[in-house]
């Protein structure tokens, strides 16, 4: 795994946030054009297929997913150290979800009525009410106090650990780095003693 593909697995809201990992130069945006947005929202399919719409995201729908986003990580990372969570980033994560309101819609599969859950409008405004939800079951879940950061040096990467003893967001890319590292801190001959 390269560190320009997002990270997925963890809960929808969390999955977000990583998608502004670190690099070397800083902050990553891993959703910084349409094209990206859209090549996310194919990853995370099994979870958005109903809000993308087989629509193609544009400049305006970017725009609507970076606020969430922002939002969003505002309000995880102040839970995650303990604090309350800024009163603007729970208003815009409500206000969000009230722009396009989720709809049961019913209807008969041939031997049961079915519910899938629709909302109307632009892509955008969609995509940021889904989003604003997932952010919204993410800070009422009880697991959000397992909440954690990855321990390895420079990440920003969040998760919620299925075992206790889970250090970092992915052991094929912090995890390897880490123990990579740390063997080498422990093989390194001193300066003075090579041969």
């Amino acid at each position: 795994m390269r560190d320009s593909e997002p990270l997925t697995g963890e809960p929808l809201a969390l999955d977000l946030v990583n998608t502004r990992p670190a690099g070397s130069d800083g902050r990553t945006d891993l959703l910084d054009t349409p094209q990206r947005l859209a090549a996310w929202l194919a990853l995370q399919d099994d979870r958005l297929g109903a809000e993308t719409g087989g629509g193609v995201p544009t400049g305006a729908d970017l725009a609507a997913v970076h606020a969430v986003r922002a939002h969003t990580e505002a309000a995880v990372r102040a839970v995650l150290h303990g604090q309350e969570p800024p009163a603007a980033a729970l208003r815009v994560l409500t206000d969000a979800q009230r722009a396009a309101p989720a709809v049961r819609e019913l209807a008969w599969d041939g031997s049961t009525v079915t519910a899938t859950p629709r909302r109307t409008g632009p892509l955008g405004v969609r995509l940021a009410a889904r989003l604003a939800e997932a952010a919204a079951d993410l800070l009422t879940d009880p697991a959000v106090g397992r909440l954690r950061q990855c321990e390895a040096d420079g990440c920003v990467m969040l998760f919620l650990p299925a075992h206790p003893r889970r250090r970092w967001c992915s052991p094929g890319r912090c995890g390897n780095r880490a123990r990579v590292a740390r063997h080498y801190r422990r093989h390194k001959q001193p300066a003075g003693r090579q041969r």
